[in-house]
């Protein structure tokens, strides 16, 4: 990939910085990418000394510039050393971090962002009205028609694909809130996600709502009211759709090979099997943006921050597969 990819540092006492510094580290040499991480620069430059990882750091002031890492700060002042976890500072910077990176990929500056985790909590309690980076960034790119996926493989390289039709709300809320346009834009996006990716089909599994999803009404009648009309109608559109399936077995047949892509009807339907196939590798990647994004699939990891022990596997994950994207669509 040639161009520029940048990098929110996220949540400083967490380990968003130190992953990333370790992935570029990693990355770096594979090719002539540009990178462009986004926070503390004062903070980067510390813990490259303290890992040991000789990243030439440069702090950035055009996109002419020579090299081939650099940082920009969003805001005026450095932040201070040693801050608690989950710190309003932190959480104030990990916005602005957030709100450069996507500001520079609408103005295509960027050739794709990847994020490094931030903290929910803190941020809503620095004041600010904060669902998930997902929803941010979609705001800010003034969309709506977004959705998550997670992707990741085994060590046998099979890629389990998993898009969500509801994210982050309670299971109470999931029947109420799971609309044929949200299953649809799922579909839509998780197809449209397998010819991003270059596959050579785009065959997409939607998970039922219920045990054995609903044995025919038995269990709950989403599957028959909802569920099975709309991926009727997708089927109708031309889409290689199938579904609702049993979500205790779908997955089995994803990871085999039978389907390039599931649509999962909340959060934790889809993520569990994610993270038991690819716990260290796996990869958040927000479909529907004008822009690429990318994010490791993690949290802040408060408890490991500062000792140098973090796994970067995810996060160099995140950026191979945003540079997959970026080249794809060059």
């Amino acid at each position: 990939m040639t161009g520029w990819l940048g990098v929110s540092l996220g949540d400083v006492t967490g380990i968003g910085p130190e992953v990333t510094l370790k992935a570029i580290a990693a990355e770096g040499p594979e090719d002539d990418t540009k990178y462009l991480l986004i926070g503390d620069g004062d903070g980067a430059g510390r813990l490259n000394r303290k890992l040991g990882l000789g990243l030439p750091l440069g702090k950035f002031s055009s996109y002419g510039d020579s090299g081939r890492c650099f940082v920009t700060n969003p805001l005026a002042d450095p932040l201070p050393e040693n801050l608690t976890a989950g710190s309003p500072a932190a959480a104030n910077a990990a916005v602005a971090a957030l709100r450069d990176g996507a500001g520079r990929c609408l103005r295509r500056e960027l050739d794709a962002l990847v994020t490094a985790p931030v903290n929910k909590e803190a941020i809503i309690r620095a004041g600010h009205k904060f669902i998930g980076q997902t929803e941010f960034l979609s705001g800010l790119a003034n969309t709506k028609r977004t959705a998550m996926m997670l992707l990741g493989h085994d060590e046998r390289g099979r890629w389990l694909r998993v898009a969500l039709a509801t994210i982050h709300i309670s299971i109470r809320s999931v029947p109420e809130k799971l609309t044929a346009e949200k299953i649809t834009l799922a579909i839509e996006l998780a197809a449209q996600a397998c010819h991003d990716l270059q596959l050579p089909r785009a065959r997409v599994a939607v998970c039922g709502l219920n045990p054995h999803a609903g044995e025919g009404g038995e269990f709950g009648d989403e599957e028959i009211k909802t569920i099975a009309p709309t991926v009727l109608a997708a089927q109708e559109r031309g889409l290689d759709v199938v579904g609702p399936l049993s979500g205790d077995t779908v997955f089995h047949y994803a990871l085999r090979g039978d389907f390039d892509a599931v649509v999962a009807m909340y959060h934790d339907q889809g993520l569990a099997p994610l993270k038991t196939v690819a716990f260290d590798t796996g990869v958040n990647w927000t479909l529907g943006l004008p822009f690429i994004r990318t994010s490791p699939d993690h949290g802040t990891a408060y408890d490991i921050a500062g000792k140098g022990v973090a796994n970067p596997s995810s996060m160099i994950s995140a950026i191979r597969l945003a540079k997959q994207l970026a080249k794809n669509t060059k």
